[in-house]
């Protein structure tokens, strides 16, 4: 028997994967303290118009987020390889009724890089969802939603299992949870899935592979979107950030820590079930809805679980906006 089963596990994931990486560049072509004023440069667009643009320095990094409304506290946390803008299209309508706040998550955007820590610390799911916790007590929120999208859905996981007082309810977009992506690893998902064993490898090989290439990397993970689904001024957006060594360091180092220090701290909590309700939602053209049972997969993590598959791919608030607000308006009322 071996020593090291995860790692064993990895490295015949990373075997799978490297077909993979061949395949896919072929497609590419294709495609605390007080508050302060953000330090941005979004370029001539205002994708929150009326939202105030605010940072806020937290026990572990600095945080960058957008916030309007009033009402019941809403934390909108995004994907890789986005920002807080991939809300711009629901966030105006949900502050109506929601004291919104779109996140960037540590590493991301405009908030800050903190040291990798021991074992990736610094980017685990378990530090990512500690400083989005303080942003929303500094605003006077002891409990509130969470939507998440992709690795945003992935920290709203994790805030709920560490921090059950203050999370109401959760919407996790297009995910299972990381710990069964890890242990039920297929040649299906691998080859999907790639840039998952690209991004962990050591540094700086993923981060320079991807440097001298960033325009071309991000359009690579967009290949799948509508034509109209992602706006120029949205891309734009998207590519002044990661532009950015750093949040390329940091964007390697969420993926590090996911199969690494997550999947330790999520063995522990393996019996350990959401007491919040969950309502989980998946693109019905993506790899979730090809690859998994998506609703039962989160009845095993969750006691309380409703979902179904959307019109969309894995991009669902760029792609169907509309049908994803009718959604969580539901959800969350």
């Amino acid at each position: 028997m071996t020593d090291n089963p995860r790692r064993d596990l990895l490295k015949k994931a990373a075997a799978l994967s490297i077909g993979a990486i061949a395949s896919a560049s072929s497609a590419f072509p294709r495609a605390g303290g007080a508050f302060e004023q953000a330090n941005q440069k979004p370029g001539d667009a205002d994708f929150f118009p009326g939202f105030k643009k605010l940072t806020k320095k937290t026990s572990g990094a600095t945080i960058n987020f957008v916030t309007a409304g009033n009402g019941p506290g809403l934390l909108l946390l995004h994907g890789y390889p986005e920002t807080h803008i991939e809300w711009r299209r629901i966030a105006p309508e949900l502050a109506k009724t929601y004291t919104v706040v779109a996140a960037d998550l540590r590493g991301y955007g405009d908030s800050s890089k903190p040291a990798d820590g021991e074992n990736h610390f610094g980017y685990s799911k378990r530090a990512t969802a500690q400083d989005q916790v303080e942003v929303m007590s500094s605003l006077g929120f002891e409990k509130f939603a969470v939507v998440g999208h992709d690795r945003g859905g992935r920290v709203a996981h994790r805030m709920a299992v560490d921090h059950p007082d203050r999370v109401t309810k959760i919407a996790v977009l297009d995910i299972v949870p990381t710990y069964k992506l890890f242990h039920n690893v297929t040649k299906e998902w691998a080859t999907s899935s790639f840039h998952w064993f690209f991004l962990i490898q050591k540094a700086p090989f993923p981060e320079t592979v991807i440097a001298n290439s960033a325009e071309f990397w991000l359009k690579s993970r967009f290949d799948r979107l509508p034509p109209d689904a992602l706006d120029k001024e949205a891309f734009a957006e998207y590519l002044r950030c990661f532009r950015d060594p750093a949040m390329i360091h940091a964007t390697c180092e969420d993926y590090r820590a996911g199969a690494s220090i997550d999947l330790d701290h999520d063995d522990a909590d393996r019996d350990r079930k959401l007491s919040c309700p969950v309502l989980a939602l998946w693109g019905e053209h993506g790899d979730m809805h090809r690859l998994y049972n998506v609703l039962d997969t989160w009845k095993e993590r969750a006691s309380n679980v409703s979902g179904k598959p959307v019109p969309s791919g894995h991009f669902i608030a760029e792609e169907i906006p509309d049908f994803l607000l009718a959604e969580l308006k539901n959800f969350l009322s």
